[in-house]
């Protein structure tokens, strides 16, 4: 997968697609605020470089793990288990884009979700 596959297959397109068949965990801004952050978490492996090591993958993955808890608690605890699975596959494919090779759950250490 590349980033920009990973990109068009963030689990927030989904997301809304749920949320118009009258879903109503979802609203127009959690699904916007987590764009963004998703957008950071791309953005920010891309400045890893080619050889990123293990430590600076998974400061990247702690960061948006931390931000996702962050906007759960803010639009009232929205990510339930299909979402906090669609989100820890995401964080972990864009981890393996730049290198990271782990069977784990590599969001479980921060996540309140």
């Amino acid at each position: 997968m590349t980033f920009e596959e990973l990109t068009q297959n963030k689990p927030t397109l989904e997301w809304k697609q749920r949320m118009d068949e009258e879903d109503d965990i979802f609203t127009d801004e959690n699904i916007h605020a987590t764009n963004k952050v998703l957008d950071s978490y791309i953005s920010s492996l891309k400045e890893l470089g080619d050889m990123p090591t293990e430590e600076a993958i998974l400061e990247c993955v702690k960061e948006v793990v931390i931000q996702l808890n962050e906007l759960n608690d803010k639009y009232d605890y929205f990510i339930e288990t299909m979402e906090r699975e669609e989100l820890a596959e995401f964080i972990e494919e864009g981890a393996k884009i730049v290198g990271l090779k782990s069977e784990e759950d590599i969001t479980e250490e921060w996540r309140e979700w």
